[in-house]
């Protein structure tokens, strides 16, 4: 069983070069550059690990963090 991670970073030069490098060492990734569409990627498929940068537009890292212990204990490794 491949584990499921998510990386949300408003940079798609970053969310692109993490997902390439985690896919070719096994894990399954999904990414995405909005925060808000995010918090809805974590509600969808419940990823095993959260990367999540902390400075973005609409909500910054620390408002998904607050938002996600809402409804779930994933744990989120901060990228900034």
């Amino acid at each position: 069983m491949s584990v499921k991670l998510l990386v949300i970073d408003d940079d798609s030069a970053v969310t692109d070069l993490l997902s390439l490098l985690l896919k070719s060492n096994g894990f399954e990734v999904a990414a995405t550059n909005n925060s808000t569409e995010g918090l809805g990627i974590i509600r969808d498929i419940s990823p095993d690990v959260v990367i999540l940068d902390l400075m973005m537009p609409e909500m910054d890292g620390w408002q998904i963090c607050k938002a996600v212990r809402e409804f779930s204990q994933v744990p989120i490794i901060i990228l900034s």
